[in-house]
């Protein structure tokens, strides 16, 4: 990484902790480009530079820091590791996380997160489809299915709602996934 490309990285990282401070006191929508670039010892230009809005700057965000965690193990074999990393993520930055869910809505979140998350779990459920030879339909099915309920999940626990550990959670998923396509895997068999 060339030192422009590396000074670049290292502003945005800035403006998101200068982000990531503020949200720890008040929801999103009161924050302003001032605070965070004063926070973050910038100019509003700079903040423009790299970003359109404070959205954009918490999308880069949450790319950078959670959903990084789930990419790296994109395999069927070890997506579960990425996912528990995404938990942990997702409780050690709890008030970050509640606050965005609070102040963005969940259209907002999900229009972050779901292609990103989709992408990963589409690998995972393709693995299994050429194995069984499924139609490209069911397996863009069961990837949306998966997509939407594991965004359910993510939001439930974060709202305190299921009292799971990170650990037990992703037990819970990966028994629920694996049962649902051996389930489908029979299904198939059976009707050959």
């Amino acid at each position: 990484m060339d030192t422009s490309m590396k000074n670049n990285h290292e502003t945005k990282k800035l403006l998101s902790s200068s982000l990531k401070e503020l949200m720890k006191k008040k929801p999103v929508e009161q924050i302003s480009i001032r605070e965070i670039t004063e926070l973050a010892g910038l100019n509003r230009q700079t903040f423009y530079y790299h970003f359109e809005d404070i959205y954009d700057l918490l999308k880069w965000t949450f790319q950078q820091e959670a959903l990084v965690l789930i990419d790296v193990h994109e395999s069927a074999k070890v997506w579960q590791e990425g996912l528990l990393q995404l938990f942990h993520y997702l409780d050690e930055n709890r008030d970050i996380c509640l606050c965005a869910l609070q102040s963005l809505g969940r259209e907002h979140i999900k229009r972050f997160f779901y292609s990103d998350i989709h992408d990963i779990i589409y690998r995972v459920v393709y693995e299994f489809g050429i194995k069984l030879q499924a139609q490209k339909e069911y397996v863009s099915f069961l990837s949306h299915f998966f997509t939407l309920s594991l965004g359910a999940i993510v939001e439930s626990w974060l709202n305190g709602e299921l009292e799971q550990s990170p650990e037990e959670l992703v037990n819970m998923i990966d028994l629920f996934v694996q049962d649902q396509l051996r389930g489908a895997e029979q299904r198939i068999f059976n009707h050959k």
